[in-house]
């Protein structure tokens, strides 16, 4: 059958023997799982059964790409790499439409068809107008590969010839698929083969200088190249720094830095994604910042450092020994990428954490206080040497005992078996140290947990409080004196001046009665003192607030704005009342005298810390079924790191005013009104103004019941 010039009507014959021509076809291609040989016996029927004297197939991936070819003379199979001509083709050519439109194509004459692209061959004074076959090659609906024909002369082809062509392609289809999958998988297999080796090595150091060494000599041997380099990012100056390199000439590459923004390893950083470059004369995104000095540089592949969540470098292999790279030498490049990228990463934080481990040791030892080390169970496993001075153990007898032996352990706090340390807190507690004689010392305890040695362990850091605890029980023993022995001359005091104030009730003496009101005022004030004095001891204590009835807070307010109203004139400054409009807060539930203090001692300060002619602000209203009073002022504003310092017993400030007081009124205002059950705070504005509020709960309905029977 001369299937060159086919008849119009083909006979049985003829279709038994296209019948054992596709037989034919299909067990050529069957037997043969290697891409190149299926694809060159694909085109070896297809010229010998179809016609034509050159053929070709380009192969696509799943994403449509080309990624391999060949080409067929007669009978002779180019050996060169021909897939950057036929991606020409797949891109701009008659193969592009065959494959965009899924449908086979018979072009009688290529000269008068504009799907046809046209080479320098094609020109009349060569081999001029051509006819062509181009068929689809699918495999399970799937585009798997381009397959075309051609002979030098046009008409050379008809429909029958077209018909046999779709035939030999509907076998060659699954053949080219299965045989792209056998080839992907064996490419995978070596690069995960050479990978894995190259892991393994890369990975038996943490030294970054070992981790950089294995990185260079895997990737030459891999690639087979003369010279790679490796570049780290410096975020310091947005460098790349070539830290790295070994072959040809490397010393000329140490220590090269590249600008940001420059040249290809910038490129392959921005863009996350390798390049390979066969001939660096021929591609113009070929720098000169791209070249190192001493190396003729003829062909590069470059691929991204790759650390969990960033690209942190640029791996370099230059000039392969065999004139070119092969089709897996980004793949194994990016893979080593990879690798190199969390080997990296891996070496740099051991080499960090040695070094805090370093500095922590010698923080440790030469720490002023003492530091101790347990497990989870408590017991020591290291110490320094102020800890064996302090407790006056040795160090093998300190190493014997467990934490709790060494002093009062506070387990409300910590929690059985140092539960609540998990959360990684610092707890901070007083207690008392028992030496190896017995003697009790007072001692601050700071714990948390840290790591040490690869594991997470308890850090004790104790502070020797007795100088603190012998200056608080002074001053105790000075405020006992304060508020006890004061108490009864003043009292006899008030008592004399109230027989005083009868006796002048009828002087018209503007100054006598002036006298007599500056006297009871600071009376009440030293009153109001002692009295804070004696509560915070009691709220201290831990003792309950009994004295408590219904109160409205708007006559707190005025009561606390005419005690404090000759202070704010003394100094012309402006003392306002805001409550809520056409509403009446509900009452609560407090002893009058003790907030009447709080709310006195709050604008107090208000007025001292404002400037002369300032403005204080009482402001009183319902919050979430609660009720909420603030003092505001024009004072300069509090540090935000001092706002629950200063609610301390005898805190104050540092600046550079000297004001009066002891630190305590803040104190008391925060036991008291935390004694009724509410809550106390400060906000401060960015340079000036402070805004002491607190919030007391209401009284229930049958508290205010109750308040009316009395």
């Amino acid at each position: 059958m001369d299937l060159k010039s086919p008849q119009k009507k083909l006979t049985t014959e003829e279709d038994r023997n296209r019948l054992d021509l596709l037989y034919h076809v299909s067990r050529e291609v069957a037997t043969a799982l290697d891409l190149r040989t299926v694809l060159q016996r694909v085109l070896y029927q297809a010229i010998q059964n179809v016609g034509g004297e050159r053929g070709s197939i380009v192969v696509l991936d799943d994403a449509g790409k080309a990624v391999d070819s060949t080409i067929v003379f007669g009978q002779q199979h180019i050996n060169e790499d021909t897939t950057q001509q036929l991606r020409d083709t797949v891109e701009h050519g008659l193969a592009g439409w065959v494959l965009k439109n899924r449908k086979p194509v018979l072009i009688a004459n290529t000269s008068q068809d504009k799907r046809w692209l046209h080479r320098p061959d094609d020109a009349k004074k060569k081999t001029g107008s051509k006819s062509a076959l181009c068929m689809p090659l699918l495999a399970r609906d799937q585009l798997v590969g381009v397959l075309t024909l051609v002979h030098s002369k046009p008409n050379a082809f008809s429909e029958e010839h077209l018909e046999l062509m779709q035939a030999i392609a509907d076998q060659a289809g699954i053949a080219v698929l299965n045989a792209r999958l056998y080839t992907e998988s064996q490419r995978t297999a070596r690069v995960m083969s050479a990978l894995a080796e190259s892991a393994a090595i890369i990975n038996t150091s943490l030294r970054l200088d070992d981790v950089l060494e294995h990185i260079l000599n895997q990737t030459i041997q891999a690639l087979q190249v003369e010279t790679v380099a490796l570049a780290l990012f410096d975020p310091s100056n947005d460098e790349l720094v070539f830290r790295a390199a070994t072959g040809q000439n490397a010393n000329n590459i140490l220590n090269r830095r590249i600008p940001p923004g420059q040249g290809l390893a910038n490129l392959v950083i921005k863009d996350g994604q390798g390049i390979v470059i066969p001939d660096v004369s021929k591609d113009q995104r070929f720098k000169n910042v791209d070249r190192f000095g001493g190396i003729e540089m003829r062909a590069v592949a470059m691929a991204p450092i790759q650390a969990p969540g960033n690209v942190i470098g640029v791996l370099e292999a230059i000039n392969p020994i065999s004139g070119e790279f092969d089709l897996d030498a980004m793949l194994v490049l990016t893979g080593l990428g990879s690798l190199a990228g969390t080997s990296i990463q891996n070496a740099q934080s051991f080499e960090r954490m040695d070094s805090t481990h370093q500095h922590y040791r010698e923080l440790f030892e030469d720490s002023i206080d003492p530091i101790l080390l347990t497990d989870w169970d408590g017991k020591i496993i290291e110490a320094n040497r102020q800890a064996i001075e302090f407790s006056g153990y040795g160090n093998k007898k300190l190493h014997e005992v467990s934490i709790d032996q060494l002093h009062d352990v506070n387990w409300d706090m910590l929690g059985l078996r140092f539960d609540n340390l998990k959360s990684y807190q610092t707890f901070s507690y007083d207690s008392i140290l028992r030496t190896v004689i017995g003697r009790p010392i007072p001692i601050q305890v700071n714990v948390r947990p840290v790591e040490f040695e690869d594991a997470v362990v308890l850090q004790w850091i104790i502070h020797d409080i007795s100088e603190r605890k012998a200056l608080d029980d002074l001053r105790n023993d000075l405020m006992s004196m304060v508020y006890h022995d004061l108490r009864s001359p003043l009292a006899n005091i008030i008592s004399s001046l109230d027989m005083l104030s009868v006796l002048i009730s009828n002087d018209d003496d503007e100054d006598v009665q002036s006298i007599m009101k500056v006297a009871f005022h600071s009376t009440t004030r030293i009153e109001r003192m002692i009295n804070t004095l004696l509560d915070i001891n009691k709220l201290e204590s831990g003792q309950k607030i009994i004295t408590q009835r219904v109160v409205h807070v708007e006559n707190l307010v005025i009561d606390a704005t005419k005690e404090v109203e000759q202070i704010a004139d003394s100094r012309n400054q402006k003392l306002l009342a805001q409550f809520p409009e056409n509403e009446k807060l509900d009452p609560v539930w407090i002893d009058e005298d003790m907030i009447l203090r709080v709310l006195i001692n709050l604008v107090e300060n208000a007025a001292k810390f404002s400037p002369a002619e300032g403005e204080i602000t009482i402001i009183a209203q319902a919050v979430d079924g609660q009720v909420k009073v603030c003092v505001k002022d024009t004072g300069p504003a509090i540090p935000v790191g001092d706002h629950e310092r200063i609610f301390n017993k005898f805190t104050r400030l540092r600046g550079k005013d000297k004001l009066s007081g002891m630190g305590i009124g803040l104190a008391f205002c925060r036991l008291a009104v935390e004694g009724h059950g509410g809550h106390i705070w400060v906000e401060s504005g960015q340079d000036k103004g402070n805004t002491f509020c607190f919030i007391l709960p209401v009284a229930s309905k049958e508290q205010q019941e109750s308040s009316k029977g009395d």
